[in-house]
């Protein structure tokens, strides 16, 4: 059995860092979606105002997450493309 290339292993991470971020994106997009911008409610209706706290929330408590992933898989992919670009220059020369 062999070992694991750099390569291989920077592609690993990266997978598994994109997954996570995509999953929380896909979240918070299905979470705000109930979202509104704005709500015009009378006194009948303060339910709906406690509704949209509560989604706002839900959205506010994975923001963070989510950037800290999306920054994370920008940063993951530049390091795969110096990884690679790396093998390359050595296989080259």
């Amino acid at each position: 059995m062999s070992a694991l290339t750099p390569l291989q292993v920077a592609i690993g991470l990266w997978a598994v860092v994109t997954i996570a971020y995509i999953a929380l994106f896909l979240y918070r997009a299905i979470v705000g979606a109930k979202e509104e911008d704005s709500l015009f409610i009378s006194a009948g209706e303060a339910h709906m105002a406690e509704e949209q706290r509560q989604i706002m929330v839900r959205v506010n408590k994975v923001e963070p997450a989510t950037r800290a992933f999306g920054i994370a898989t920008a940063v993951m992919t530049a390091v795969l493309i110096g990884v690679w670009g790396y093998s390359v220059f050595h296989e080259l020369f």
